[in-house]
């Protein structure tokens, strides 16, 4: 999406390029071996800023070679709105030409075929018809069938969907097709009804999720893998600016060094200390020097 983010100056925004699961693209993309490949599949209109947008993805080292190209739509828009820190997003997505990612059954088929491991959110899912949704999610369960670790991070958006008890129902379905669960307690307390961290990971462990992790925003941070439970308190962050992507890239940093093989410890060790950095800037995607 195209992101409009307060900048230092009072009333003046600022333009990038960011999302809930490209963030984690980005950030996975700074935090893997340069052996590493990381393609995206979303949607793109034939407009300047469509072009942009892929032109931005392809300068950080991300595939677009399965971008759906959707004439006559465009990206989706969103603003960053902060408040002592902490952001609130209004959203414009009526022409997003990712809505339309998982028209193609055999594109999308072709997209994931191969794939070591797959990403996506219940943002993902939200965006998507029905029916769309749940041709994204037959692909997603060939693909893990067929050898792909499949990762999901909830990321529950209510205003993307009909009632809250759809968003539930399909946030739960996806869970039961995920190896890897990577939910925010906040968010799963608010909507599934969960009376604390271990009650959040054990309820995605029972749909199927070997490894989930809960974050708690600057609280303890629960992993749950293969039944036994880890509990791990995060660094104390002193300055925050702006705590939009922070879950996003504690999932890159935790992916990228879990999936390189570093002990439990260290990969939510690295997911928060990246974490940590992100919400000290300003907007999605922030300088790592």
């Amino acid at each position: 999406m195209l992101e409009l983010a307060p900048a230092a100056q009072a009333g003046l925004y600022g333009t990038a390029f960011s999302g809930d699961t490209f963030n984690t693209a980005w950030y996975a993309r700074h935090a893997l071996p340069s052996e590493w490949s990381i393609d995206y599949l979303t949607g793109a209109g034939d407009d300047a800023v469509s072009e942009r947008m892929l032109g931005f993805m392809t300068d950080s080292g991300i595939g677009v070679g399965h971008v759906v190209r959707v004439p006559g739509r465009t990206v989706g828009l969103y603003m960053i709105e902060l408040q002592d820190g902490e952001r609130t997003f209004i959203y414009w997505r009526g022409e997003s030409a990712a809505r339309r990612l998982a028209d193609d059954t055999d594109a999308l088929d072709r997209a994931l075929a191969g794939a070591d491991v797959i990403y996506f959110s219940g943002i993902t899912l939200g965006i998507l018809a029905t029916a769309a949704r749940a041709r994204l999610l037959a692909a997603v369960g060939a693909a893990r069938a067929a050898g792909s670790v499949v990762v999901f991070d909830p990321n529950l958006r209510p205003r993307l969907w009909p009632d809250t008890e759809t968003m539930c129902a399909a946030i739960t379905e996806a869970a039961a097709h995920c190896d890897i669960a990577l939910p925010s307690h906040d968010d799963e307390a608010a909507y599934f009804g969960d009376a604390d961290v271990a009650a959040t990971a054990a309820r995605y462990g029972r749909d199927g999720a070997g490894l989930v992790v809960v974050k708690n925003g600057a609280g303890e941070i629960l992993v749950r893998q293969d039944g036994v439970i880890h509990r791990f308190t995060p660094p104390k962050v002193e300055a925050i600016v702006d705590t939009t992507a922070a879950g996003d890239s504690f999932n890159a940093a935790f992916l990228a060094a879990h999936l390189t093989g570093a002990p439990l410890g260290d990969a939510v060790a690295a997911g928060a200390a990246l974490a940590g950095r992100v919400i000290g800037g300003r907007g999605a995607l922030v300088d790592l020097g």
